[in-house]
């Protein structure tokens, strides 16, 4: 089986030297080149013909994310992208998948050799996964949010979500919304395919619960990003509190999220632990918690990723009464999760992203007798 053939774009010597050593222990892939800055990958891109690359954020001559978007114009492949872990760091890597980087690794600032032979197994998976998805020409460039420079967008006003406590009284928006909760799974492609869904949700939607494989560090960058783009407000999820409709929660990188009830009430649970299907967050998590609290007033979303995290759960969610939808093969960076899920019987629909949030809405207007706004 031919090697999958990687070209490493990054400024520091160090890293071009340990991501070569990385990608060259492997028996399916070959190191085919490495760049120092964008203009000399470009060269080497055009003249070796690459499977993958992995792009440095930051570098000079011209950024990762100038770069980035020229390639996904003109020549769109796979790009893993190689990040800081930094707030910077997380807003410009979110910037980048938006544009269309399959995936991204967050690099150590200290001990980078150390560091960086440690997340050889990630690294090496995320380009195996990469030389699998399905890349788009990029046709232009995202429109920035309304009044906002960049995707991390200062949260609109009155989108701000209050760490509820149990007995806060809820927001009057009808006994639909109090009642049914959307749990959402994602990996791979993830980023942007729950920013497409929740984007298209109304302010008065039922309360959201993410889990999006994501490592410390990325999600409050990518929950704000979201909150300045969508109806309902998003946030980070915090321990304990109340899940409230027409607001979204995201699992905390390298904490599983779960739900529980209290009253009549459903409340986030952010929880430490082992990893689970080899993920902390875990969407088996999640959804196992769905299928045990919330039952049929669930609805399960399983989008874009690789492998099977949280198929067995949201079959677990159908047996308890939720209704499950899955992104289809065509519209998904890889199809792994949503596969498993549909292998699973676990799935009642499966639909193209575009359609998938106009659908939920649908689907809660004709089965559960309360009026919301269309999307």
């Amino acid at each position: 089986m031919a090697k999958t053939r990687v070209v490493v774009v990054d400024d520091s010597a160090l890293v071009r030297s340990l991501l070569a050593e990385i990608i060259d222990r492997q028996s399916d892939m070959q190191c085919v080149g490495t760049a120092a800055d964008p203009l000399v990958a470009r060269e080497m891109i055009r003249n070796l013909d690459p499977d993958v690359i992995t792009l440095d954020v930051e570098m000079p001559r011209m950024d990762g994310i100038d770069f980035l978007s020229r390639l996904m114009r003109l020549r769109p492949m796979p790009v893993v992208m190689v990040s800081t872990l930094t707030e910077r760091g997380a807003e410009v890597t979110l910037k980048a998948l938006e544009l269309g980087a399959v995936d991204f690794v967050a690099k150590p600032r200290i001990g980078v050799a150390d560091g960086m032979r440690r997340l050889a197994q990630e690294i090496t998976d995320k380009v195996r996964i990469a030389a699998q998805a399905r890349v788009r020409r990029l046709a232009a460039a995202p429109p920035a949010p309304a009044g906002a420079g960049s995707p991390a967008a200062v949260p609109r006003p009155g989108a701000t979500v209050p760490a509820a406590g149990p007995g806060e009284a809820s927001a009057p928006l009808g006994r639909l919304s109090t009642e049914k909760l959307i749990f959402i799974g994602a990996s791979t492609g993830g980023t942007e395919a729950t920013r497409e869904v929740l984007a298209g949700l109304p302010a008065d939607a039922p309360g959201v619960l993410i889990t999006q494989h994501m490592p410390p560090g990325f999600t409050r960058s990518y929950a704000a990003r979201l909150n300045g783009l969508c109806r309902i407000a998003v946030k980070e999820a915090s321990d304990g509190e109340r899940v409230l409709p027409g607001h979204a929660y995201i699992a905390p990188g390298g904490m599983h999220l779960s739900v529980e009830r209290s009253g009549a009430n459903y409340i986030a649970r952010v929880r430490d632990g082992e990893p689970v299907n080899r993920h902390k967050p875990s969407v088996e998590v999640l959804f196992q918690s769905a299928a045990r609290v919330a039952g049929r007033n669930a609805i399960g979303l399983m989008l874009t990723g690789m492998g099977g995290d949280g198929a067995q759960a949201m079959r677990a969610m159908r047996d308890a009464g939720a209704y499950n939808v899955a992104q289809d093969e065509a519209s998904c960076v890889v199809f792994g999760m949503p596969r498993e899920a549909i292998a699973a019987g676990a799935v009642h629909e499966v639909l193209p992203l575009k359609r998938i949030a106009e659908h939920l809405m649908q689907h809660l207007r004709e089965h559960a007798g309360a009026t919301l706004h269309r999307v």
